[in-house]
């Protein structure tokens, strides 16, 4: 099966995830503190790429509280993106749809995050239009909104400057290597593999288009999305990538995930979105040049420990903002 393949299949989410029982016990204990209350129940959260435990947690005394723990063990880089949005957290405005952090502990190997439950399901997929409209509308909104005054977040440019260097990596790989990323890829692959000069130059670029004054979540795709259709709210979660930078990110570095997922036309879609406004082509080309080297050197990197389908969806997603990329050539 190649990455060609994968583009129109609904692509799972799921890293290895803990139950309750898989703690170890001094972790549930200190749970139980955090919370205030004893846990009686579980419901495991089953979305997601990050190793570790994820769950809701109903408590002796009728409350309930989302929390993750994750440690080195699962993954050694999950605890750091614990600690990233337990930061993030403090710098979020009010009017950003995002559970409100309660508490953390960090011993210096377990991360334990708490938040408030919040009600919803994550979209249905193929996405659905209302569906898809009703979070395009709340990624809008996210665009006119900057993070609170004294915050701690990186600079966009500053964030990626390291992982928007795909094409250059890729273009100073052995040959061999090289024939492997191009096989994988399919015809998008041969196409960037006779395009190797044009992807470098424009991801050379990327770092400039991508700066800005606005909050940028960084990672947003359906398993980052809930929806409450009760109340007709859209909730964004985990956001340990989120950084300051251009309002137009969010919602372009979606679309491929949506297009994998058959919620349309990217480029089509962008367009149609108030943050796109005012976005050059060349500005995008570089945007997405850079999302797409990213994506297709880490897919052809060895599976992280404890999220072995990982690589499979970044080659699906590199190929997915390729195609894209390609339609502005």
């Amino acid at each position: 099966m190649t990455a060609d393949d994968v583009i129109a299949l609904p692509v799972a989410f799921s890293g290895q995830r803990l139950d309750w029982r898989d703690l170890p016990r001094h972790v549930r204990t200190r749970i139980a503190e955090l919370a205030g209350a004893q846990v009686t129940a579980e419901i495991s959260a089953t979305s997601g790429f990050s190793p570790g435990f994820a769950a809701v947690l109903e408590l002796a005394d009728g409350r309930g509280v989302f929390v993750k723990a994750v440690s080195s063990e699962q993954n050694p880089v999950s605890p750091d993106l614990a600690r990233a949005e337990a930061r993030v957290a403090a710098c979020l405005p009010p009017q950003v749809p995002a559970p409100a952090l309660q508490w953390s502990s960090d011993d210096g190997d377990w991360v334990i995050l708490g938040f408030d439950v919040v009600h919803g399901r994550s979209p249905a997929l193929p996405w659905q239009p209302d569906e898809l409209d009703a979070v395009l509308a709340a990624v809008a909104d996210l665009s006119r909104v900057a993070p609170l005054p004294g915050h701690t977040l990186p600079r966009t440019e500053d964030q990626l400057a390291q992982d928007f260097t795909g094409w250059r990596k890729i273009a100073a790989m052995d040959p061999a290597e090289q024939d492997r990323g191009e096989a994988a890829g399919g015809e998008v692959g041969r196409w960037a593999r006779q395009h190797l000069d044009l992807l470098q130059g424009c991801e050379q670029a990327s770092l400039r288009a991508v700066a800005g004054t606005s909050l940028v979540h960084g990672d947003l795709r359906a398993d980052n999305v809930l929806i409450d259709p009760d109340h007709r709210r859209v909730w964004l979660i985990d956001w340990p990538h989120a950084s300051v930078g251009a309002p137009w990110l969010d919602v372009a570095f979606m679309l491929p995930s949506v297009a994998l997922q058959d919620g349309g036309d990217p480029a089509t879609i962008f367009r149609s979105q108030p943050a796109s406004e005012g976005v050059s082509d060349d500005e995008l080309r570089a945007g997405l040049a850079g999302l797409a080297g990213y994506f297709v050197w880490s897919s052809l990197q060895p599976p992280p420990p404890g999220i072995p389908n990982l690589r499979r969806f970044q080659a699906a997603q590199g190929m997915a903002t390729l195609r894209w990329f390609r339609t502005l050539t």
